[in-house]
């Protein structure tokens, strides 16, 4: 190492991980105390934790009465995977894919064997969204937690579609705002912006859906923990508390008291406008800075909560693809050695560079006390990189 001189000021919380992320400002575990334990999820008191954490759900996000939501197991992956073998089948299918959560969907759509057309774009890119078809099913991620990339909006979803639409909005819920007009399916999970325990997924349905999944019977087998319906008929259970498998109430009493503290914050404009602030302090950083970039390559596509950075700089440029992969990966060492940022390492399929997840849990504080420690990191790097050329 070299005598590069190390910052004064450390963040006063290292946890930048972009899931399961950092929880709320002053969380302890005397928060989970009220909760419902050793009790059967389907007693009274347990259902009541459900439909509190459900009821709550809707008031922070403004979810429209006329939608459903519904707590279903194996966290967003399964809300997404409910919904497509549940519902998709009935028309073609149009998938927007630019990152490694995305292509997911593709994936399952060729196991489905969905009459699927796929729109995908590289990293720090967005697909041609114009090409959605009004007569076609939608598959899309509003925010390509992998990628730091997000729709800038929904109006290339037409109003007058004849299709449903999926939105998988796990890293994107609560931070960014969500046209329930033009969302018929949308999922995430517990463990993104609010910073809840992990495994369990939420799913939220518009009429839409709800007649999809009366009207049309996909000609495959049903597992249990994907069967939405009964007889023929959504089965509203689901949607009061009763859940389709066991869930975890001392994961419940995490999401509610997440969603309490959201409330008292202010609620959803006060979630986005510190995730806002959040990536601001990167931004601006990043202006200033020449060997640092976003990812995204428009700054309208930008995320506000996973925020992926590549190194720009020419010497490392220079560099193989393996050795500039090295550089990122060691650049993410550093940092958490030094015990000022954990898991900022990119995702492993994405492009190397830092990932620096900046929701709503996060304080503006944290992410300024970090940048110079990025700085001394890249800076101690480059200097190991012209001792050894030299």
């Amino acid at each position: 190492m070299t005598g590069t001189a190390k910052p004064a000021v450390r963040p006063a919380d290292p946890r930048f991980s972009s899931g399961p992320t950092k929880k709320r400002p002053g969380w302890s575990t005397d928060a989970l105390k009220d909760a419902t334990l050793g009790r059967s999820h389907r007693a009274k008191p347990g259902k009541a934790k459900l439909k509190e954490a459900i009821d709550r759900t809707r008031a922070i996000l403004g979810v429209p009465d006329t939608h459903k939501i519904a707590i279903v197991p194996a966290s967003d992956t399964g809300a997404v995977e409910m919904a497509m073998w549940s519902m998709l089948g009935a028309r073609p299918v149009d998938i927007f894919a630019w990152e490694s959560f995305g292509e997911e969907w593709v994936t399952d759509a060729k196991q489905l064997k969905l009459d699927a057309k796929v729109h995908g774009a590289g990293y720090g890119a967005l697909p041609k969204l114009e090409l959605a078809r009004k007569d076609a099913d939608i598959i899309f991620t509003q925010n390509g937690t992998t990628s730091g990339v997000r729709v800038p909006n929904f109006d290339w979803i037409a109003a007058d579609r004849e299709g449903i639409t999926i939105n998988d909005a796990t890293s994107a819920v609560f931070a960014q705002a969500i046209d329930w007009s033009k969302c018929d399916v949308t999922t995430f999970s517990w463990q993104k912006v609010l910073g809840g325990e992990a495994a369990h997924g939420m799913l939220i349905l518009s009429p839409r859906a709800i007649a999809r999944l009366e009207s049309f019977t996909p000609d495959r087998p049903i597992p249990k923990i994907f069967r939405l319906t009964k007889k023929g008929k959504v089965d509203l259970e689901i949607f009061e508390g009763s859940t389709i498998n066991t869930p975890s109430l001392l994961a419940t009493e995490d999401y509610i008291d997440a969603l309490k503290w959201a409330e008292a914050l202010g609620g959803l404009a006060a979630l986005q406008a510190r995730a806002d602030a959040n990536t601001k302090v990167l931004a601006d950083w990043a202006a200033k800075t020449a060997w640092i970039d976003f990812l995204a390559i428009d700054p309208a596509t930008r995320s506000n909560t996973s925020v992926c950075l590549k190194v720009v700089d020419p010497r490392v440029a220079a560099l193989s693809e393996d050795a500039q992969a090295e550089f990122a990966k060691k650049l993410a060492s550093l940092l958490e050695k030094e015990g000022v940022a954990f898991d900022a390492a990119s995702y492993r399929s994405a492009p190397p560079g830092l990932r620096i997840w900046c929701g709503a849990t996060i304080d503006a504080s944290d992410v300024a006390a970090l940048t110079p420690w990025i700085e001394w990191a890249f800076a101690t790097l480059v200097a190991e990189l012209e001792t050894k050329a030299a």
